[in-house]
């Protein structure tokens, strides 16, 4: 199939496929004329890397992940399982930095809000 059919089946852009394709996360064979063709398995294969985009993981992250899915074996899946598990840790430590930035702002915003109060009381 061509790149605007896997792009349609995949639920994704044609910009999308090829930027997989430019970081090494699907393959393509080209025609002679140049025009990219793909299999029925790079259908699932995109919409399983929509599915690591949308967990939060870079395309270097599911890059090191991949060999679990083509070469499967036990070495394979407890690599991505701690690779999966330092993004998360990754992910938490940023959400727990989030926090603390909204907690900040929530006590700018009560000191704005008391001062504001003595600006109209005057």
């Amino acid at each position: 199939m061509r790149i605007g059919d896997l792009a349609a089946r995949a639920g994704v852009s044609v910009r999308s496929v090829r930027y997989y394709e430019e970081q090494g996360l699907l393959v393509s064979v080209r025609s002679p004329s140049g025009q990219r063709h793909y299999t029925e398995q790079e259908v699932e294969r995109v919409t399983f890397i929509q599915r690591l985009y949308t967990a939060g993981l870079s395309s270097r992250t599911i890059a090191e992940l991949l060999p679990c899915v083509d070469t499967p074996s036990l070495e394979n899946s407890d690599a991505a399982m701690d690779r999966m598990s330092e993004e998360r840790d990754r992910l938490s430590a940023h959400i727990d930095d989030l926090i603390r930035t909204r907690d900040a702002l929530d006590h700018l915003m009560s000191v704005a809000s008391a001062h504001r109060t003595t600006l109209t009381a005057k």
